[in-house]
């Protein structure tokens, strides 16, 4: 049983999410940084889609009941478990009792926490992940909850002290494909897409990164029926500045898309703080 002291800004339990209940109006939601979260699974044994904890710009603090061991992988920051630093992308254990600490990452945005065994809270469509978009899963985590951890017997052995991470660029490119409506939009706002370089706003979450920059102007107008939208989609309301859509982005939309980022890339997209420049290439 792991204690929350501190949850920090926002914090919440994830897996890989509930892919399949698209048609039924249900977001996949999941980790936003799937390669992170992956990561720091495979660091202490347990199968990739084990539940853990997503720390949003990190300041949590954790009390554990039992012994265990756990890694944290995603934005760099300091980590301590009963004051001592504890190294990123890398297997610590805890002892009984144990608080790990987090601080707050200098860069990137999302953190996470893995436990051998597993965050094991009950499941909703087949998933224990929160999606704050839908309201589907745990609430987002508070100071005094308590999550159970899940049976560590026959699960793969601890055989990596470290793994080495490729450090997050302080000027993203994110790679894009046309997106379905591309033919919505001027030869000079498919041009301004790869050649500026827009800011991160504040109103960015996990549903989607909202961008400030030069606006997508369009080359026709009128409505467009809504229609099924994927994770990495930039989607550009009639403001003309484009949102790329996170994990908790819903499964419609009626605005034009004009690109997709390439799949590869929606884990740096999802480290993206406000006030971070970021730059686009087809």
């Amino acid at each position: 049983m792991i204690e929350v002291v501190r949850p920090g800004p926002l914090a919440t339990v994830q897996d890989l999410g509930r892919p399949g209940h698209a048609h039924l109006g249900v977001p996949c939601s999941g980790a936003a940084d799937g390669r992170a979260f992956r990561l720091a699974n495979r660091l202490v044994g347990n199968p990739e889609s084990a539940a853990g904890v997503e720390f949003t710009v990190g300041g949590g603090a954790l009390r554990f009941r039992r012994p265990a061991w756990v890694a944290v992988t995603g934005a760099p920051l300091p980590v301590r478990i009963d004051g001592r630093a504890c190294g990123m992308n890398a297997p610590c254990r805890v002892s009984v009792g144990g608080l790990l600490e987090l601080g707050h990452p200098r860069f990137g945005l999302r953190s996470y926490l893995a436990v051998r065994g597993g965050i094991t809270v009950d499941e909703v469509l087949g998933s224990r992940a929160t999606d704050l978009l839908s309201g589907l899963g745990p609430a987002p985590l508070a100071e005094g909850d308590r999550l159970p951890v899940g049976p560590t017997a026959g699960l793969e052995d601890i055989l990596v002290d470290a793994a080495p991470v490729v450090p997050l660029p302080e000027v993203p490119i994110l790679r894009i494909t046309p997106g379905p409506r591309d033919d919505w939009f001027t030869g000079e706002a498919l041009t301004s897409l790869t050649s500026a370089t827009f800011e991160v706003s504040p109103e960015s979450n996990r549903v989607g990164v909202r961008l400030t920059g030069p606006r997508l102007e369009r080359a026709r107008e009128g409505e467009l029926s809504s229609e099924g939208m994927v994770t990495g989609a930039l989607q550009v309301p009639p403001s003309g500045l484009p949102i790329i859509f996170l994990a908790d982005h819903p499964t419609t939309g009626g605005y034009p898309v004009v690109a997709v980022l390439a799949s590869a890339d929606v884990p740096m997209a999802a480290q993206l703080r406000p006030g971070q420049r970021i730059r686009f290439r087809a």
